[in-house]
């Protein structure tokens, strides 16, 4: 079974499993969302085209074997007028907006979100180290299970367990909707423990391999 991770572009939206590619509760405001109904799809498509002209890779979707069965979204906090209705808001300014996780229920259980994390938080690596200030991801997690009248939990709201699972924190907490936070700089650090671990780990054996004289034209071989 093949699976791996490539950024959302317009064309994956319409393959998003969930109902997430008509869910504009993230993407709009209340009063823009209730002119929007009917259309969501259509006001989906215009925001990610929007983040992704104005400010840069947004998302990302994971496949297997060719089939899309999950992604990641996310955005600046200007870009989220959703996030503001939460008790924990406002977002960090430091940070990007976790606003949508989400795995195709039959996929579930294989490491497909943390393989969407994985993707996200390196993006946003390259992306911080270029100078953009992006320091963060936050996003508002859910501890209760869903309902069916949770506007918020039909739209993707990460499960608080999951999110301290994959290296976030919590940042504020609340009974329903903390605010989390990942911090790109401990990623950053623990990258580069790895590397220094790895190199540790190889140098020995490189310097034990010998090493075998190329033979130059006429000498005997």
């Amino acid at each position: 079974m093949g699976r791996k991770t490539e950024r959302l572009t317009l064309d994956h939206l319409p393959q998003l499993p969930g109902g997430c590619q008509e869910c504009v509760f993230w993407e709009l405001d209340p009063v823009r969302r209730a002119r929007a109904r009917g259309h969501e799809a259509e006001e989906k498509a215009a925001w990610v085209s929007e983040v992704l002209r104005e400010w840069g890779s947004c998302g990302r979707v994971v496949t297997v074997d060719g089939v899309v069965v999950g992604h990641a979204l996310w955005a600046p906090p200007a870009h989220v007028p959703g996030a503001d209705g939460f008790a924990t808001a406002p977002v960090s300014g430091d940070a990007v907006v976790l606003t949508e996780l989400h795995v195709d229920e039959a996929h579930r259980g294989g490491g497909l979100g943390r393989l969407l994390v994985q993707g996200m938080a390196k993006d946003l690596v390259r992306r911080s180290a270029s100078g953009t200030g992006v320091r963060a991801v936050e996003a508002f997690g859910r501890t209760a299970p869903w309902r069916d009248d949770d506007v918020a939990g039909r739209c993707c709201l990460v499960p608080t367990d999951f999110l301290l699972a994959v290296g976030f924190s919590t940042h504020r907490a609340h009974p329903l909707h903390p605010r989390m936070r990942m911090d790109l700089r401990t990623t950053i650090s623990l990258r580069q423990e790895l590397e220094r671990g790895l190199e540790r780990l190889l140098g020995p054996v490189k310097q034990q391999l010998p090493v075998r004289p190329v033979p130059r034209e006429g000498d005997p071989r």
